[in-house]
């Protein structure tokens, strides 16, 4: 049996002590020597620790529990049993950890006893020379955020969305960190709805884009109504966009206005700008859904646009040519008495009657607009 199923039937373990129900925890040995350990330090008073060799996780909360702050723990990707010894460390509930293992995760809050469970949806914009009906135009990661008393463990999927350049510029503000894990917490959303942001202003690009291909009059030998499949294509990155925000929102609003203990009354108010900015994503990806239906729905009109005028040059011509079609029809019955048949300029005359008469139809249907 996998260490998760093992790790659902555990009762939420002390945050310091590995259970006995880990039956696979080696508790001789640290569960952090991993590759998936990417980063780990230890802060106080919004500086970090200077280490003089690489931290484990578990090194990192020894330092915590002897001098206070908190640690900071950054993990990509990890297997489930790279990831067990880590939640028998610092008690992670067994639901989350298999959340953060398997991700393809709504975004979403989550309070298991005195740790605040967060997943992120991270959006990157996909650079494209030209949007074509195969184009990939946004690509997903997640970051899930574990934020106890004193520490913090994000674990990230996905090639895009590293926290290497956010770390370091907390870092870099000491004030803002000072105020601990949720100081962290804070930061990511905050990160992750700035990258919403960038991705939205680039996505109305690739939209104004398909908005003057389909509204702009067609070169010669275009065809209108041809850019279906790249408006249907486009839809469908905005609906994975639509996917990682809207779900988002909830939580957001929930730290932002109600009280944790976890989360700093200082940061709280941090987390109302975070909510607010994300709203107006949110109305920005609701208006491209839109905007994209109703460009589509103009694409098909002027697809059937198209075919109905075709349809009437059909039938034009075809009633212009009906008309020699008929006579000639009549004169090849062979029949002996004839209207004209034995008059020598009988010939010329019907050619001219023919003609006359397209000409008629035709300077007809083209003052109508059917030509």
């Amino acid at each position: 049996m996998s260490m998760i199923r093992d790790l659902r039937a555990v009762v939420r373990p002390s945050l310091r002590k590995a259970p006995a129900q880990y039956s696979n925890y080696d508790a001789t040995r640290d569960p952090s020597a991993s590759t998936a350990v990417v980063d780990c330090g230890v802060y106080r008073d919004g500086h970090r620790v200077k280490d003089e060799a690489c931290l484990t996780p578990r090194e990192a909360m020894r330092r915590v529990r002897d001098g206070g702050g908190f640690a900071w723990i950054g993990l990509h990707e990890p297997t489930e049993e790279e990831f067990a010894g880590i939640a028998a460390e610092f008690g992670l509930h067994p639901l989350a950890v298999e959340d953060a293992v398997h991700a393809h995760q709504r975004p979403k809050l989550e309070r298991y006893d005195d740790t605040l469970f967060t997943v992120f949806k991270t959006i990157h914009y996909v650079e494209h020379a030209e949007l074509t009906a195969t184009s990939e135009v946004v690509e997903t990661g997640e970051v899930m955020c574990f934020t106890g008393p004193d520490f913090v463990i994000t674990v990230r999927h996905g090639g895009q969305g590293s926290l290497r350049a956010l770390r370091h510029r907390l870092q870099d503000d000491p004030e803002l960190l000072a105020k601990g894990p949720s100081a962290v917490l804070h930061s990511i959303a905050d990160h992750v709805v700035d990258g919403y942001i960038a991705v939205a202003d680039a996505v109305q690009d690739d939209i104004d884009e398909i908005e003057i291909d389909v509204f702009s009059a067609p070169t010669k030998g275009a065809t209108r109504g041809t850019d279906t499949a790249r408006i249907y294509q486009l839809k469908r990155e905005v609906l994975e966009f639509k996917r990682a925000v809207m779900p988002l929102l909830r939580p957001m609003q929930l730290l932002s206005e109600r009280p944790m203990r976890l989360v700093d009354p200082d940061i709280q108010k941090y987390f109302r700008d975070v909510a607010d900015h994300l709203a107006r994503v949110q109305e920005q990806v609701v208006g491209f859904d839109e905007l994209l239906n109703s460009i589509l729905q103009a694409n098909l009109a002027q697809a059937t646009v198209a075919q109905n005028e075709d349809m009437r040059k059909i039938t034009s011509w075809a009633a212009i040519v009906a008309v020699p079609t008929m006579i000639c029809g009549v004169y090849g019955m062979n029949f002996e008495h004839m209207p004209e048949l034995k008059w020598k300029y009988g010939y010329p005359m019907v050619l001219t009657a023919i003609v006359g008469i397209c000409f008629t139809i035709h300077r007809t249907l083209k003052r109508n607009g059917w030509l």
